[in-house]
């Protein structure tokens, strides 16, 4: 059976090497991003290679485009056996100066558009019978504590909770859905400037007239290490190998386990 997958994000950074290494194993793939240019020609890039693709432009912070996507995806292949909710943002300042607007923009597209993906793909999944797959795309950050990156950590932390429990109650209904969380360090990704595709409605007023990059840290330094991370075709792999053994848990960066051990003895502490 030629598998399905769908691809939130999936114009650039993650989401991109996940679809040149679903399509490279001969899925069709669903590709799914808010920003339609670099997702038609990756389409188009991608359909010149061999593979069956299927494009929608999507805001999976909009419950309705969510809906709309699964809706197309069955329409085309009447099946979907790997669902990865991977589209992210960020937005950094300390988390007494972020708006509401910050808020609504970084959970709305990073926490509320894998709750969306969930709700409106999963019903179906259950109703195939067959193996499906679902990888929800956190962070290092959605396992870890500490300073900096007060909204992003919200909605990492978010859906790595999402993604345990929707992991624990698939198993209790003995479906055959395995979900997956990817917890990634650095990645060479274009999430540092994810303000070119903010909403103008959700812009703050003064960035409207000057806008403003978006940074974590020092931007120097993070550009800096985000240039020594891994490719997104390395995460694509690793994905790809996690679906393959069963991996829940989906560590990019092994060395990161110290960071995540020291907060796990302070709470037990």
């Amino acid at each position: 059976m030629q598998k399905v997958a769908v691809i939130t994000g999936a114009a650039s950074g993650i989401g991109k090497g996940l679809a040149e290494r679903f399509a490279g194993e001969g899925m069709r793939v669903v590709l799914a991003d808010v920003a339609e240019e670099p997702l038609v020609k990756l389409a188009a890039d991608l359909k010149a290679k061999g593979a069956t693709v299927l494009a929608v432009r999507t805001d999976v912070s909009n419950a309705a485009e969510v809906e709309n996507l699964a809706a197309r995806t069955l329409e085309a292949f009447d099946a979907v056996h790997i669902l990865c909710n991977n589209a992210g943002v960020v937005c950094s300042r300390p988390v007494w100066e972020h708006t509401v607007a910050d808020w609504e923009w970084v959970l709305g597209v990073n926490l509320w558009g894998v709750i969306h993906g969930i709700r409106a793909f999963v019903p179906d999944m259950l109703a195939q019978g067959n193996a499906c797959h679902i990888v929800n795309t956190a962070s290092i950050l959605g396992l870890v504590g500490g300073s900096g990156e007060g909204i992003y950590k919200v909605s990492k932390h978010g859906v790595v909770a999402l993604s345990e429990t929707l992991a624990d109650e698939l198993a209790q209904k003995g479906a055959n859905i395995q979900v997956h969380v990817l917890c990634p360090g650095w990645v060479r990704t274009g999430i540092l400037d994810a303000a070119r595709n903010r909403p103008d409605a959700l812009q703050n007023p003064a960035e409207k007239k000057q806008p403003q990059e978006t940074v974590i840290g020092d931007s120097r330094n993070t550009r800096a290490e985000m240039e020594a991370g891994l490719s997104p075709a390395e995460v694509a792999e690793h994905v790809y190998k996690a679906i393959q053994n069963g991996t829940f848990y989906i560590h990019t960066h092994p060395e990161h386990k110290a960071w995540i051990r020291e907060r796990m003895e302070r709470i037990l502490e």
